[in-house]
């Protein structure tokens, strides 16, 4: 289906396809366990000789058919559902890194993820080495140690809006014979596939434009097939040599492109148990069918609204890549030519005191701990989802005090933009 069908197709149609006599919408299966006639039958499925169901701990009918969309989406061979966005971003680096191991990230990417990688993983025994995306290749490459296993970056960072340069960052991975890991949460496979530009995983916050409606919490990790770690066997032990937890299984052998997801599932799922349920994989694909739809209503709103911001004398500054005049303009082009999210950034003249009586001032945009959905909503970063980081730290992710990150939502842009100015009058 992913390559007879465009994505506006994929969103409403691939996944699930209904037999005779089948539910023409994806059921979902509500059950934690699946029922075989001989214990032969379930015993080939604990030893992955088959395929098939039987604890949704694992795998789940609804959540398969949801993850496969998601792949057809990002033109991928395969992808896994998780119980959330920062839950995929560990699967996604724990699935080939171990205690001992080193990854190297861009130092822009969202304060959880930030968080996650520079201080739970260093417990697990996972360093990571945080490098300025928007330095040269030589610089980033420096980095790189023997025992280095990824490289990991965000399409569009969440809040500082940068636009990776996914190119450049697939060169440098491959070129030290790793993969690199991209976020696509902010632009969706809608606006951007990074397995067309050389990343090798893409891994989602679903909860965001996805879902669309801020009803379930969720993320996926999607595998392209592309990355050949039989190439670099001895750095990816996990996946090149055997599982001693199913008889000495060796994944990539066994599974050939699907190896990267089947060890996700088999083995980490297995073990840690970050399953999305099914009532929330079936809300996500309510989602997925509108997403097409509503992500150029994202963008086309959040154009009209940064516009009118940079024409404001109370607005200090206005970072959006869609922006003619922006650092990141060229590279959106490049990457996003339909567009790119619906989410900005902005200052208030007056700084940081300003800017929270601004935003306590809305009354259309709601204050939330939440970004991407379709309604407006507005978070003070500094105050709210960085507020772990010290000011060392918030210079170092590109945070500034009076930074707003505002999420345009669907609604008619004249409203927000009366709002946004009946608030800065106030």
């Amino acid at each position: 289906m992913a390559k007879q069908f465009k994505r506006e197709t994929l969103c409403v149609q691939a996944g699930w396809t209904p037999k005779k006599g089948e539910p023409r919408v994806l059921p979902i299966y509500q059950s934690t366990t699946f029922k075989y006639d001989t214990s032969e039958q379930m015993a080939r499925l604990f030893d992955l000789e088959d395929s098939g169901y039987f604890y949704t701990r694992l795998q789940n009918p609804t959540n398969d058919a949801v993850a496969a969309k998601i792949a057809a989406l990002e033109g991928g061979v395969a992808a896994m559902l998780t119980s959330s966005g920062q839950a995929a971003n560990f699967y996604a680096i724990f699935n080939i890194c171990q205690a001992g191991d080193h990854f190297v990230c861009s130092s822009t990417i969202y304060g959880g993820t930030f968080n996650l990688f520079g201080v739970t993983m260093k417990k697990l025994g996972i360093d990571v080495t945080f490098i300025n995306p928007d330095a040269p290749e030589e610089e980033i490459s420096t980095a790189f140690r023997p025992n280095t296993k990824a490289l990991f970056g965000e399409t569009i960072s969440n809040p500082t809006l940068d636009v990776l340069d996914i190119e450049k960052f697939a060169r440098i991975a491959h070129s030290h014979g790793v993969p690199l890991i991209v976020d696509n949460t902010f632009p969706t496979p809608i606006n951007c596939r990074p397995f067309e530009w050389g990343a090798d995983i893409v891994v989602h916050s679903t909860s965001k434009y996805m879902d669309g409606h801020a009803t379930s919490v969720g993320g996926a990790v999607v595998d392209s097939g592309n990355f050949d770690w039989d190439a670099y066997a001895d750095k990816f032990p996990g996946l090149c040599t055997p599982d001693d937890s199913y008889h000495g299984l060796i994944y990539t052998k066994a599974f050939g492109k699907l190896a990267y997801i089947t060890k996700a599932t088999a083995q980490l799922m297995r073990d840690l148990g970050s399953i999305q349920s099914p009532q929330n994989a079936f809300l996500l694909n309510l989602g997925l069918e509108t997403l097409h739809l509503r992500m150029p209503q994202h963008c086309g709103n959040a154009q009209k609204v940064t516009e009118y911001l940079s024409k404001n004398d109370k607005v200090a500054w206005v970072n959006y890549c869609g922006l003619p005049g922006n650092k990141y303009y060229e590279l959106a082009q490049k990457y996003m030519p339909n567009g790119s999210c619906g989410v900005i950034s902005f200052g208030l003249k007056g700084g940081r005191e300003v800017s929270i009586k601004f935003m306590d001032s809305l009354k259309l945009a709601a204050i939330v701990t939440h970004v991407a959905d379709a309604r407006t909503c507005v978070l003070h970063p500094a105050s709210h989802t960085h507020r772990q980081l010290s000011d060392e730290q918030l210079l170092e992710a590109d945070i500034r005090p009076d930074l707003i990150r505002f999420s345009v939502g669907i609604e008619n842009a004249d409203d927000i933009i009366a709002d946004i100015e009946q608030a800065l009058n106030a």
